[in-house]
């Protein structure tokens, strides 16, 4: 692709998003949501392959159908109130079409069959933007009418997200299906916890977003897309393989990583809100994800030996590229002692 045409692209898909995040007018949300879905359309269709066409087209009609939902809800509640302000949605029936039309767009269950597909015929970099940058937009705007929302549905959705998104991705070997798996799974917990303590939702996404794009990187970094091809990381940089276990056990949610410190504060408050049934099943059904996260982390370290001739002399030369995602990789592990500090910001 040319490097002009990847430009224009790519400010297209910052301008959506803040597009949508500065306005207080939902046609104007609605115009941003729909430059973020044609600016990466050209990604998606980059390598010129039938399955990656196959994937730009249910991206492109699953985003179409969410996104007329959107504007139909929106033009409805208008209709009722006699405003497009954002944060004023006070008709049931709009709310609810545009929680579905959202949930269509983030790809929480049970609109979600066409994120495991659409990530699988796409390459390592698209599914980095597709899995965290995409979902800023929607998500923020979920956020900014979470006293409106209805709570039973937001409920249902994130019992169904965490368990689909757990057992969806115990059979599976492609690294960028488990991935969208892990998605909804995350997704779950996001939307658990919207309507009862929005900025924990949006802390959960700021930590799943940076730990998914340490894992994208890390798959770039060691060209893996299989957990066959994933279970060989040891030969080509020690380094960054053990690295990767820290971070799935922080994608499972396993203290002492960061990616506990969400699902700690998640269910504490949702203990706080007497809902403990909930919690429990929602807590049960994350082991799910657990399980292949596990998996991966077996597959990397137990089933090939490293290679001490061969290990070293490699690792040094691909050593100035591992540095690079240090930092990420700390902040995604070992951030767990601030939590703290987080919830006296939070509160």
């Amino acid at each position: 692709m040319s490097p002009y045409a990847l430009s224009i692209i790519l400010s297209s898909l910052a301008t959506g998003t803040m597009l949508t995040l500065a306005s207080n007018h939902w046609f104007l949300a609605w115009m941003g949501l729909e430059l973020n879905t044609l600016a990466i359309i050209p990604l998606m269709t980059k390598t010129h392959h039938p399955r990656a066409t196959e994937a730009a087209t249910k991206y492109f009609l699953m985003q179409a159908l969410a996104s007329a939902m959107i504007l139909f809800s929106s033009t409805m509640n208008a209709w009722f109130t006699g405003e497009w302000d954002i944060t004023n949605m006070s008709h049931p029936i709009s709310t609810a079409a545009l929680t579905i039309g959202l949930a269509m767009k983030l790809g929480i269950a049970p609109f979600h069959l066409w994120l495991p597909d659409v990530l699988q015929g796409l390459d390592l970099l698209t599914c980095l933007i597709l899995s965290t940058w995409q979902k800023i937009a929607p998500m923020i705007l979920m956020i900014q009418i979470n006293p409106q929302l209805n709570t039973n549905l937001l409920i249902i959705m994130a019992i169904l997200s965490t368990t689909i998104g757990g057992w969806g991705g115990l059979n599976q070997t492609h690294l960028r299906k488990i991935m969208a798996y892990s998605s909804i799974a995350h997704l779950g917990w996001m939307m658990l916890v919207l309507c009862f303590m929005p900025t924990l939702t949006l802390l959960n996404l700021i930590i799943y977003m940076v730990m998914t794009t340490v894992m994208f990187m890390t798959f770039l970094n060691m060209m893996s897309t299989t957990i066959n091809k994933m279970a060989m990381s040891w030969l080509k940089n020690p380094m960054m393989a053990a690295s990767m276990m820290i971070v799935l056990m922080s994608l499972g949610g396993l203290p002492p990583t960061t990616g506990f410190m969400p699902k700690w504060l998640i269910i504490q408050e949702m203990t706080k809100q007497n809902m403990i049934i909930i919690t429990t099943i929602i807590t049960l059904s994350s082991l799910l994800s657990l399980f292949f996260y596990l998996r991966m982390s077996y597959s990397i370290s137990l089933t090939t030996s490293p290679n001490i001739s061969n290990t070293f002399s490699i690792w040094r030369q691909n050593n100035k590229n591992s540095m690079m995602l240090s930092t990420a990789i700390i902040f995604s592990t070992l951030m767990l002692p601030i939590t703290p500090t987080l919830i006296n910001i939070l509160n």
